[in-house]
């Protein structure tokens, strides 16, 4: 029988019902969301990021999103969800590579949790003077 849970009110199955855990699918979605998200981004503040995160890969410390931004690089995109378009082709691109998770820096998400990345160069002691 399902449950609310105290704290969060959020209801809770005591079972894993199947097909709602398909990490196949979630991964699928995640593809398809990227590409919405890069068709329908401007071309030029998709170059302007994708150098802010070059020169914040080549500094040697962690970063996430909101340094860019700090740092004046580059601006907020015309919607959040293009961020990741852009972290993720320097993923590929073997630019930079996940970080792990830290609270986000942004007050507007109430700190909660985001990636942060790391140049690889960087992360292999390569770190550009």
């Amino acid at each position: 029988m399902p449950r609310l849970t105290p704290t969060t009110g959020q209801l809770q199955f005591p079972t894993v019902i199947h097909g709602t855990v398909n990490p196949a699918a979630g991964e699928a979605a995640k593809q398809v969301g990227t590409a919405r998200a890069e068709a329908a981004t401007d071309v030029s503040w998709a170059e302007a990021c994708d150098a802010a995160i070059e020169t914040m890969a080549a500094r040697g410390f962690p970063f996430q999103a909101a340094d860019l931004i700090a740092e004046g690089l580059v601006d907020e995109p015309e919607h959040p969800n293009q961020w990741g378009a852009r972290f993720g082709a320097a993923a590929r691109h073997g630019i930079i590579r996940d970080a792990g998770a830290v609270p986000s820096k942004r007050a507007t998400v109430h700190k909660s949790l985001c990636k942060q990345w790391i140049g690889v160069r960087a992360a292999r002691g390569e770190v550009a003077e």
